[in-house]
């Protein structure tokens, strides 16, 4: 099977859509649509988030991770503080 080929670069694309919003709070959500949009990028939320953190941690910039959680649909995959000692198998 032949790896899958974008048509665009993604990581130039994520640090343009950064350098252009500046210092503001962004939200994760806005800037993976918006990557999407750009690129035709079928990568999924989870790696695109996680190339935008990266990008914008050598930025300085703050993103807001509002991918997620309890009220989303998506499992929390967090430990609640009750199985805080608890093993997983």
């Amino acid at each position: 099977m032949l790896p899958h080929v974008e048509s665009r670069d993604v990581a130039a694309s994520v640090d343009k859509l950064l350098a252009k919003r500046g210092s503001a709070l962004l939200s994760m959500k806005a800037l993976i649509a918006a990557v999407r949009e750009q690129t035709g990028t079928e990568r999924s939320d989870a790696d695109l988030a996680g190339l935008i953190t990266k990008k914008a941690a050598l930025l300085g910039l703050a993103v807001l991770s509002d991918l997620g959680g309890p009220d989303s649909g998506r499992p929390d995959l967090g430990r609640s503080p009750q199985d805080a000692g608890r093993k997983f198998s």
